[in-house]
């Protein structure tokens, strides 16, 4: 195949706000804009997947409720979608991003395909999908059978990748492809985002994420509360997902003036470029895009040295990693920062560096492009006549 060729991509994610749905959506984009029909295959279009953008397609899968299930089905529906946009579309891969249930639906659909038009089928591992789900017992065999059946499988971390061998004992190669982060320009300066969330001098904490147990919002709560003085910050909470469970918990601990939450934030970078510092204080993380999107606009992070996080920081230059998660010593850590701006200007500087030169979309892009081509040339379609 030549190596100029586009190549017709198929991508399936979930479309909630998350890490692996917002890289995905984002590789879609930069597929599309670097010439590349992409077409994402879901049950939603995906949080951030542009609408309208040129060679970027999205098919819905309808959900059907029979009474006859107990519980709706998804896996085999997105199968049939997804073997019938590789047989209409000419797909050369279907690129799915996260294993349950879209490895195994990719794995049927590329089964129903004619012969020698099957679509060669990329697994990339994104945490729980690992982590979670490899350890269940009605989960785990299916994930390891779709993973040997996978052509090629990524995690985005060598972190995950040990795991994913250890919990699951798959000997196919797996390539370590980190995740990646290309910010658009801020829609408003800084000072009126500031103001719109009513912080004068004070240090603006951001964390985003997904709210997930694993994020450890209430160790989140908990460690802000602890930080001395109380009145030197406020933390920003970007949401894609329900807070409300912890209303009574930011009560509990008098942050009800500390804490200012804004859920399902599309326009992240108007936030970050505010922010003074970030904060996550995860159990597990297989990478932790939200501390790339901070480190893009300078803005260091404290952060629990977990899982993939130690790839992505380098503890003490371009942004501070705790060795444990207890909330006592996060807030120290914390405290640290918000004395010394100067220390926090020369870790958000080596952040951005460290950010535009591993976690772009010029540095890692290129690698999955490359990554398809492989996987296509190892299996060329035969010529039609």
């Amino acid at each position: 195949m030549p190596a100029t060729r586009p190549l017709h991509i198929g991508i399936t994610c979930y479309p909630s706000v998350g890490g692996s749905g917002i890289l995905a959506s984002a590789l879609g984009a930069e597929l599309a804009r670097r010439g590349h029909e992409v077409h994402f295959i879901s049950y939603e279009r995906p949080f951030r997947l542009p609408v309208g953008a040129p060679r970027l397609h999205f098919h819905p899968v309808v959900i059907n409720d029979y009474e006859l299930f107990k519980y709706p089905d998804y896996t085999l529906p997105l199968s049939v979608k997804m073997a019938e946009v590789a047989r209409d579309c000419a797909l050369d891969v279907l690129h799915v991003h996260y294993a349950v249930p879209h490895a195994t639906a990719a794995i049927l659909a590329r089964a129903m395909s004619p012969a020698g038009r099957e679509p060669r089928v990329v697994t990339t591992l994104h945490g729980t999908d690992t982590t979670l789900l490899g350890r269940d017992a009605g989960y785990g065999p299916a994930i390891r059978h779709a993973l040997m059946r996978s052509d090629a499988v990524t995690t985005v971390s060598a972190w995950l990748r040990d795991e994913t061998r250890r919990l699951l004992g798959v000997g196919c190669p797996i390539e370590v492809i980190h995740n990646f982060f290309e910010p658009k320009k801020p829609s408003r300066p800084p000072a009126e985002v500031r103001r719109e969330l009513g912080i004068g001098d004070e240090v603006m904490i951001v964390h985003l994420s997904n709210l997930r147990p694993v994020k450890r919002i209430d160790l989140l709560l908990e460690s802000v509360a602890r930080v001395r003085p109380r009145d030197s910050f406020k933390l920003v909470v970007l949401a894609g997902g329900d807070f409300s469970p912890y209303a009574e918990q930011v009560q509990r601990l008098g942050l009800g003036d500390r804490v200012i939450v804004r859920p399902s934030v599309f326009e992240i970078e108007d936030y970050l470029q505010a922010a003074d510092l970030g904060l996550f204080t995860s159990d597990s993380e297989s990478f932790c895009l939200g501390v790339v999107e901070a480190m893009w606009f300078g803005c260091p992070s404290v952060s629990t040295a977990v899982g993939g996080i130690p790839e992505v920081v380098v503890s003490g230059e371009s942004g501070m990693l705790v060795e444990t998660t207890d909330a006592e010593t996060i807030a120290r850590a914390v405290e640290a920062l918000l004395r010394d701006p100067e220390r926090r200007r020369a870790l958000g500087e080596a952040g951005r560096r460290r950010a535009a030169e591993k976690f772009s979309a010029a540095a890692i892009v290129p690698r999955y492009e490359a990554l398809y081509r492989r996987v296509v040339a190892e299996h060329p379609a035969p010529v039609l006549h």
